[in-house]
This record gives C-alpha cells, sequence and structure tokens, in this order.
C-alpha cells in the first residue's frame, strides 16, 4: 500500500465533481488525489507550494554553510578589494 502524505483525501470522481470545495481545504495543507485508492497527486494552494519551495531552498542554503564551514579560506585584505 502506498503511503498518503496528508490528512486529506479526495478521488479523482471527487476532485471533479467538487473542485472549488476541495481548493478551499488545500488552501490550509496538501490534498491527495486518489486514483483506484493510490496516490496519483497533491493538490496544494499556491502559497503553500510557494512556502514549501522557499523551505527547500532555505535547507539547501544551510547545507551549503555547512558544507563551506570547513574550508578552504582565502586571505585577503580590505586593501585588496
Amino acid at each position: 500500500m502506498d503511503a498518503i502524505f496528508s490528512h486529506h483525501s479526495v478521488s479523482v470522481t471527487e476532485l471533479k465533481r467538487g473542485y472549488a470545495s476541495i481548493l478551499q481545504t488545500a488552501a490550509d495543507e496538501p490534498v491527495a488525489v486518489l486514483n483506484h485508492n493510490k496516490p496519483e497527486a497533491y493538490l496544494l494552494s499556491a502559497a503553500y507550494y510557494e512556502q514549501l519551495i522557499t523551505t527547500i531552498e532555505d535547507m539547501a542554503d544551510a547545507r551549503l554553510v555547512q558544507d563551506r564551514m570547513s574550508g578552504p579560506f582565502v586571505e585577503v585584505s580590505l586593501d585588496d578589494l
């Protein structure tokens, strides 16, 4: 059985019939769209998606900082700049 990473789920048929109300639910958290009782897609609001992308970018930046903390470093003086 496939894991569903959402508290809310709908079938493809329910999505077709009640898109507007399901979209309201997706404003706060993802909605899993099921096809034959298996996750086919996740419906996200634009705001939730943007927040997700920002979090991923922040995590990538943090990893880059960790990788660069051990050097190598280049010594420069302010006069050289």
